[in-house]
């Protein structure tokens, strides 16, 4: 995976603690998801489609690669979403055999409730989480510093056991 350097202990803490930070904001997610009646991948749908890069269109292969999920599954969620009122499928004007996804009032109601909580919640420890980044980024320049660090002279009674 290119550079052929050793990882050091430190480079393991900072990519678990990176892991552990995404997985705590994750939990929260889904916890939060489940409790407004949504399971956390119909929750990710509808964020996929409401936070669309400009000039995105919410087509099933555009969220699907948005999810990372196969097309059937995106297909399979947006049914299931339809079937309670949460999305509404619709032709697309300049190309009618494009389909494109609509939110309802419904999911614009439960999705702000939701990306709400969602900000709370980095406000107050999304800077553990973006610490943890920085730090698992900068393992590189950590390690050429823990490699360049001079051993420490051992201790008298650790020499003498030697």
């Amino acid at each position: 995976m290119g550079d052929e350097k050793d990882l050091l202990p430190g480079d393991y803490r900072a990519l678990a603690e990176f892991r552990y930070q995404i997985r705590k904001f994750l939990r929260f997610s889904e916890e939060a998801a489940r409790a407004a009646g949504l399971e956390p991948q119909q929750h990710q749908l509808l964020l996929a489609v409401k936070g669309l890069p400009d000039g995105g269109r919410a087509t099933i292969g555009e969220v699907a690669d948005r999810l990372q999920i196969q097309h059937h599954s995106t297909v399979e969620l947006v049914d299931r979403l339809e079937e309670n009122g949460y999305i509404n499928r619709k032709r697309s004007d300049r190309d009618k055999r494009e389909v494109l996804i609509v939110l309802t009032p419904k999911s614009e109601r439960i999705l702000r409730d939701l990306s709400m909580h969602h900000q709370e919640l980095l406000m107050e420890h999304g800077t553990s989480l973006v610490a943890s980044l920085k730090k698992s980024m900068n393992t590189k320049d950590r390690g050429k510093k823990e490699k360049a660090a001079p051993a420490r002279p051992k201790s008298r009674a650790a020499a003498a056991q030697d």
